[in-house]
């Protein structure tokens, strides 16, 4: 199950007792203090989110092994140009004062990651000083999602119960367990739920779906619908170049077929009554029957004619 959580990060650290050996098994050679930009983000943490879903302890303590050696890139584009940082060390920091929604001692993942200083990161670092780079999206996989009601592996079996529901005053999360990788963790411009720990979502969204006989049939709508609509297109570009071809015949038919098809559908109605306009201008619609008072009076003469 690959899951992609949501938080804050982007805050800026020194380099520790250790941190400099850290990074250089990692680097190819080594790098002065100078020549790096430290900085930590928070990864992910055991509290109930949006998605009432939750990490436990171990699955955090898990995870911290993984994110090691973890690319830190822009919005998930997973391209070698888009890697910018790189994470050298994490640590679960846990917080005993502080209590989550299951009544156990808060606690974090947190993940500290460093950039060669250059030119082009130069603006980078300045936002991460600055306040604008904040919010951090990672990627990793869980193998399973325990139901907090009866147990069950939610990927594997439909249990029935409904996450943020009650039954008999417990409520329904499921709880993540067992990491098995990590990806990467990204800066994004604009999170959903840009606060610490709320947002993840289901790699496979229709296995999502399959599990849930609502979804299933929601799903089943809208690519009805989205079936229709690419029909709907499909018709439109095809009248777009019949009415083109009408309008203007020295134009090329594979041409205007060519740049319809990179039109969206409200580009291609405004074509059409353009082309239909130009069209009903070159061929103007004649009825078949006419009307003219001074030759039906001469055809009417002509029945007295001797």
């Amino acid at each position: 199950m690959r899951i992609v959580k949501e938080t804050l990060g982007g805050e800026k650290t020194q380099l520790g007792a250790g941190d400099l050996e850290l990074i250089h098994r990692l680097a190819r050679s080594p790098l002065g203090e100078e020549e790096l930009y430290t900085f930590s983000v928070r990864l992910c943490d055991n509290e109930i989110d949006r998605d009432w879903e939750r990490f436990t302890d171990q699955t955090l303590e898990e995870l911290a092994g993984l994110f090691v050696g973890k690319s830190g890139i822009f919005d998930h584009q997973w391209s070698a140009r888009g890697q910018a940082a790189r994470i050298y060390k994490t640590e679960v920091v846990r917080e005993p004062d502080r209590l989550t929604r299951t009544g156990e001692p808060y606690c974090w993942l947190k993940g500290y990651a460093y950039m060669v200083r250059t030119e082009g990161n130069r603006d980078l670092i300045r936002e991460i000083e600055g306040g604008i780079k904040r919010e951090v999206s990672v990627g990793c996989a869980v193998d399973r999602a325990v139901c907090s009601v009866c147990g069950a592996d939610r990927n594997q079996t439909d249990c029935g119960h409904r996450k943020g529901q009650e039954y008999d005053g417990r409520l329904c999360y499921a709880t993540l367990e067992g990491a098995s990788d990590a990806y990467e963790f990204s800066f994004v411009a604009v999170p959903a739920q840009p606060m610490a720990g709320v947002v993840k979502g289901a790699g496979d969204w229709r296995a999502v779906a399959a599990r849930d006989p609502g979804a299933r049939k929601e799903l089943a709508r809208l690519e009805e619908e989205a079936r229709l609509g690419r029909q709907y297109a499909e018709t439109l570009r095809s009248e777009v170049v019949r009415l083109a071809l009408l309008a203007d015949r020295e134009l090329d038919g594979s041409v205007v077929e060519s740049v319809a098809k990179k039109l969206e559908p409200a580009e291609l109605q405004a074509l059409a009554q353009s082309y239909a306009r130009q069209a009903g201008e070159r061929f103007p619609v004649k009825v078949q029957l006419t009307y003219r008072a001074e030759k039906r009076a001469e055809e009417a003469d002509q029945a007295f004619l001797v």
